[in-house]
């Protein structure tokens, strides 16, 4: 089991980089991965682990989904309401009414078997939109109209109406007709009139839930500080998230996975230094669970089956996707501020297959329902088709689609790495300013540029330098740079080069040339743009 757990983590990583490199989306290498690795082809992954791969899926799943949650912008929502809760029914059911009429047609399957087909492959995958959407708000993308929110908010909602209905179907198809359940001995309904009911119960309880597991961890992590860290602060918060996944798959009436996102997005509005740190700590859990996510899909996939109905596969998710998906954006935007290039981005931010497909496509041919098979192949290959094309389109045609607009820090992790500028002379001076960029660089786990301007040439003292900044840097990346001219000119032309976060320096040293003196300081201060820390009198 040890040796699979290290074949998926280390070929996962390094073909899904080698992916990345190539222009692809990294889940293109990590799929491939999985096929190589499955029991098809070389099999190295260990029965333990292919049985385990369901709940290393769902932790996988929860942790992307917190992470959806934790960047989600109330104000957005509120302005595209509508919008998102029209994006989280109308393209689902169009796509799999359009699915499930193809498929009575192509495969003369009966229509509840084709709705449940439709209901499989018409789920939207949170593991490739909540990346893609969250990037997107990192740059500001469609930020202006909440267009990343809607999305994000309607893909939740529409999984959990495609499986709340593909139990009934499966329910249905097994027994050979419609539950009836009958209340008090009185009222008999069957399960489909209960269906809107069970609708709006999973999703009012479930966001419910969210909120009051929100409250209870601002309440042990922030006001009563149990944990001391950001680490603790995360273990303690995805075990709650999946804790509500767990007791929703035990006790269905609730949809666990939108009270994982709930719990997110009330985070936010209770402790927004929390969520900030906790967005942080899910961006870490997210490298591994990425990779353990697709090559276990990958592995899932059964190629032997695929082949039969290829070519059919691809002309009934074309009829879903083209036909019945493209109604549902329309119906989803009518109405709206979205101009047609933003409503034209649905079409590659919201169509990706991946995680429920996975979770649910075999689940037909387990329990012995005609076609099973089929809709085996068919999940296979919108997983296939869909992610890695989804992922690839959305990041390509986002710049050409999407407007501009302000990225807010408090909903998305910004990635901006920290860089100090240590503007240092040949003088005792430099030791002060070496050991205090070499603190902040610490503390904020950035990087140095060390800047010596040259005016006279002193070789000697030049490797003296760079030999004390080795020394002081040593745990430390850092760059060391010469340039000859004016210094306050190369100080700010260097700092504006490299987009540094500040730049650091002493006011005067003892020296009467290759020195920064007092004028020098000043000069940086009154012209820089970038933030100056002045070590004031610290030769003294």
């Amino acid at each position: 089991m040890l040796a699979s757990i290290l074949w998926i983590l280390m070929m996962g990583f390094f073909v899904g980089q080698i992916a990345r490199r190539l222009g692809a989306p990294p889940l293109v290498g990590m799929i491939l991965v999985g096929i190589v690795l499955s029991p098809q082809v070389f099999n190295l992954i260990s029965a333990d682990v292919l049985d385990a791969a369901d709940e290393l899926r769902t932790m996988a799943v929860m942790i992307i989904l917190m992470k959806a949650g934790l960047g989600l912008d109330r104000e957005k929502l509120a302005q595209q309401g509508s919008v998102a809760l029209r994006l989280g029914f109308l393209p689902a059911t169009c796509e799999a009414i359009a699915i499930a009429i193809a498929a009575i047609v192509i495969f003369q399957f009966n229509l509840p078997t084709g709705l449940l087909l439709g209901c499989i492959i018409a789920a939207e995958s949170p593991a490739v939109i909540v990346p893609g959407m969250l990037r997107l708000k990192s740059l500001g993308l469609g930020v202006t109209k909440g267009i990343p929110d809607a999305i994000l908010t309607g893909s939740a909602l529409s999984d959990v109406l495609l499986l709340l209905v593909f139990s009934l179907l499966l329910n249905f198809l097994r027994n050979g007709g419609v539950e009836q359940i009958t209340i008090l001995g009185i009222f008999t309904f069957n399960t489909l009139h209960l269906l809107p009911i069970q609708v709006i119960l999973q999703i009012f309880l479930g966001v419910l839930f969210g909120y009051l597991a929100a409250r209870l961890l601002v309440l042990l992590l922030a006001t009563q500080n149990w944990t001391q860290n950001t680490v603790q602060d995360t273990v303690i918060t995805a075990s709650c998230a999946l804790f509500l996944v767990i007791v929703a798959n035990q006790l269905p009436y609730f949809s666990g996975y939108l009270a994982a996102m709930s719990l997110g997005f009330f985070l936010i509005e209770l402790d927004a230094p929390l969520a900030r740190r906790l967005r942080g700590g899910f961006d870490s859990l997210w490298v591994v669970a990425e990779i353990f996510l697709f090559v276990l899909l990958g592995a899932s996939i059964q190629l032997q089956i695929l082949e039969k109905v290829l070519l059919p596969g691809i002309l009934v998710l074309a009829i879903g996707l083209l036909i019945g998906r493209v109604v549902g954006w329309y119906l989803s935007t009518v109405g709206s501020n979205w101009n047609w290039r933003e409503r034209l981005f649905l079409l590659p931010g919201n169509s990706a297959k991946a995680t429920v497909q996975a979770a649910i496509g075999a689940i037909p041919l387990a329990q012995g329902i005609a076609g099973g098979e089929i809709m085996l192949a068919i999940a296979a290959l919108s997983i296939l088709i869909t992610a890695p094309l989804g992922a690839w389109s959305t990041a390509t045609f986002a710049p050409k689609l999407l407007t501009k607009g302000e990225v807010d820090p408090t909903k998305v992790t910004v990635t901006t790495p920290t860089l100090f500028l240590a503007a240092v002379d040949t003088s005792n001076l430099a030791t002060a300013v070496l050991t205090k960029v070499a603190d902040l660089a610490r503390r904020s786990n950035g990087e140095v540029i060390v800047l010596h301007v040259v005016n006279t040439s002193h070789p000697s003292a030049i490797r003296q330098l760079e030999k004390q900044t080795k020394k002081l840097l040593s745990d430390i990346k850092y760059e060391f740079l010469t340039v000859t001219g004016a210094i306050p000119e190369e100080i700010i032309r260097i700092a504006e080069a490299y987009h540094v976060t500040a730049i650091v320096m002493g006011k005067r040293g003892h020296q009467p040339l290759d020195i920064l003196i007092g004028s020098v300081s000043q000069a940086v201060l009154e012209t820089s743009q970038v933030p100056v820390i002045l070590l004031e009198n610290c030769n003294r």
